[in-house]
């Protein structure tokens, strides 16, 4: 069995610690659309389900969702993002706001929609999602807003997030200037990364891609049970840690000079992961920003993201749901009660 690194006592010293921190979130926002309805015959004009839709919502999405994250662990989070001057980006700004976010580090496009994700499910199955947006880098003058937003957000963070989905925000001409002011003000910086601009977060503390992100841009498969690629990956990749997520294997830390740590996933009946990632990344973050390890902040994401896949879309997690998990899964002094857990 495995023993995690450190005791229950800690754990509830890191969470006071993380809600009286600041994070800087800065990314690509967007406005998540859910229409919710019933399937009962199939359409007479294409081989295609016919959805009666009988609920619509709107939630934060994209590092909207990671700022809401982060918000809801209790930390201050100040959301440095860009959103079109349409009706989805009023509603995005609304959505902002019901999350307990401010929209007042939102730069507005007067050249391009705000980007979003539209999900019809019928009967708790996605049936099709729907994309509107434009992925091209930000305009210069955009751009430029957006890196004087975020540089002045940075000056009272305790950590920076940059959580790219490659919509156009984080660039070259970001990204780099960012990691150097936080570095110059001994913040952390965790890179959530996509394919576009994998290699451009060098000097970032903590890199955390999943599995195929890291296998698609290493060009080659890893055996993750035997990892020795990826200190070399570490290298290239130039991060002092890489946290790469694994889904139902849990997660995967590679330090700099340190023997790889596996955290195993905890057992849970999974009923959607497209939140996952941005749980592990809000929780990552707050937990440098509040002291923790680089361990010790995988650990409790890791447990953040067995909350998370328990329920519908992007959703927050609670630092009171995260001791839940601890409590439910381990003995003291933090060995797990199920046998057979690598």
């Amino acid at each position: 069995m495995t023993a995690i690194p450190f005791a229950r006592e800690r754990i509830v010293a890191l969470l006071d610690a993380m809600r009286g921190r600041r994070v800087a979130v800065v990314g690509d926002a967007m406005l998540d659309v859910y229409l919710l309805g019933d399937v009962d015959r199939i359409s007479p004009e294409a081989p295609v389900p016919v959805v009666h839709v009988t609920e619509r919502k709107t939630a934060v999405g994209g590092a909207a969702n990671v700022a809401a994250n982060v918000a809801a662990i209790g930390t201050e989070c100040r959301l440095v993002a860009a959103a079109g001057a349409d009706q989805r980006g009023q509603a995005l700004r609304e959505a902002l706001r019901a999350a307990g976010l401010g929209d007042g580090d939102l730069i507005t496009l007067t050249d391009r929609p705000t980007t979003s994700k539209t999900r019809v499910v019928a009967r708790g199955q996605q049936v099709v999602r729907i994309d509107e947006e434009i992925d091209s880098p930000l305009a210069r003058e955009a751009t430029d807003a957006v890196l004087a937003r975020a540089r002045k957000v940075l000056r009272k963070a305790d950590a920076l997030l940059l959580e790219d989905y490659n919509k156009g925000v984080l660039t070259s001409a970001t990204i780099a200037p960012l990691i150097e002011a936080a570095r110059e003000r001994n913040v952390p910086v965790v890179a959530d990364p996509k394919y576009h601009n994998f290699f451009a977060y060098g000097g970032a503390t903590l890199f955390k891609p999943n599995r195929r992100e890291l296998e698609g841009a290493l060009g080659a498969a890893v055996d993750f049970d035997h990892p020795d690629a990826l200190p070399e990956a570490l290298e290239r990749l130039d991060v002092t840690s890489l946290l790469v997520t694994l889904g139902d294997r849990g997660m995967l830390l590679v330090e700099r000079n340190g023997t790889p740590v596996h955290i195993p996933a905890v057992g849970r009946e999974i009923y959607d992961v497209s939140g996952a990632g941005d749980t592990v990344a809000a929780w990552v973050t707050a937990a440098l920003a509040g002291g923790a390890t680089t361990v010790e902040a995988a650990f409790l994401a890791n447990w953040a993201a067995s909350v998370g896949v328990t329920r519908l879309g992007a959703v927050t997690v609670t630092p009171t749901e995260v001791l839940e998990v601890y409590d439910g899964e381990y003995d003291q002094p933090g060995r797990w009660r199920r046998e057979g857990v690598l």
